[in-house]
């Protein structure tokens, strides 16, 4: 499959006190640019966040936001633990049968023992756990999401091929004809130029000339390249940069035939065929 690196997915979950989600954004990049915002409770598994992300995605500019929303109206309510209170007061009154002159515990030492007064929020284990849970949920909903894009770039790219194949057999069964009328052309004006010189220095020339103008290997190329990025895309995976080098040789070979041609076919088809990459160049930069 092939991915877009634009991308969006949030998943979002109720928490006691508030809203915990977790959102994913991404836009196009040469390289993984990754942007990491964290509420402070969840700083311990920042890097195994990382590594989740690292592993799902290679390219874009990917910025993903772990945000907990607390309601304004919701206090954390006090809890009393009261079999812990009780076991602290049994144990009490064990040790002032040990110890009768020690002072019985006052009630405000009993509350600030650890574990006696809880609130309902949630801990920072078990919010920790859920962001886990939600940010696999959300690259899910994200890999989906660039996968739907990828397809119709994809597509689009299609579609420019078939158009550049074209335009390709068309020129093809041309080029010799071309080429003739433009011998013929360009043996009237070299013995105009050269009056009495002999019939071989013209062939010569023409010749030459006739090498320069042949652009039938620059189309064997792009037939080649045409069919190697077929491949590509059939094959999927991350082949932006693969692409993008394509790109690169198909505008070599397209300037190239505009640069030797001679006659109005072959620079239409020069000038068609830029306007086609160039298109697709734009698709490419888009692709992971």
């Amino acid at each position: 499959m092939i991915l877009s690196m634009t991308g969006y997915a949030v998943a979002s979950r109720e928490l006691a006190g508030g809203l915990l989600s977790v959102e994913l954004r991404a836009v196009n990049h040469r390289f993984l640019d990754l942007n990491l915002r964290l509420p402070e409770e969840l700083r311990q598994i920042e890097n195994l966040i990382r590594e989740k992300l690292a592993g799902k995605v290679s390219r874009g500019k990917l910025d993903c936001r772990v945000g907990f929303s607390a309601r304004a109206e919701t206090q954390p309510r006090l809890q009393l633990n009261k079999a812990l209170l009780a076991q602290l007061i049994a144990l009490a009154a064990e040790a002032r049968e040990i110890a009768p002159q020690a002072g019985d515990l006052r009630m405000g030492e009993l509350l600030r023992w650890p574990g006696v007064l809880a609130t309902d929020s949630v801990t920072p284990e078990a919010m920790q756990q859920t962001a886990l849970e939600l940010l696999d949920l959300a690259l899910a909903d994200f890999a989906a999401t660039r996968g739907r894009e990828g397809d119709k770039l994809v597509a689009s790219m299609i579609e420019r091929i078939g158009k550049m194949e074209a335009i390709v057999a068309e020129v093809q069964p041309r080029l010799p004809a071309i080429i003739t009328a433009y011998d013929d052309k360009l043996k009237q004006r070299l013995q105009e130029a050269l009056g009495s010189v002999d019939d071989d220095r013209v062939r010569q020339e023409v010749a030459l000339f006739a090498q320069k103008i042949d652009v039938a290997e620059e189309l064997t190329r792009l037939v080649a390249h045409l069919g190697e990025l077929r491949r590509i895309l059939k094959a999927g995976g991350a082949v932006g940069k693969r692409l993008d080098f394509l790109m690169q040789e198909l505008h070599r070979e397209a300037n190239t035939l505009g640069s030797k041609s001679v006659a109005v076919e072959t620079s239409q088809a020069s000038l068609e065929l830029k306007v086609l990459i160039e298109q697709m160049r734009e698709q490419v930069q888009n692709i992971e």
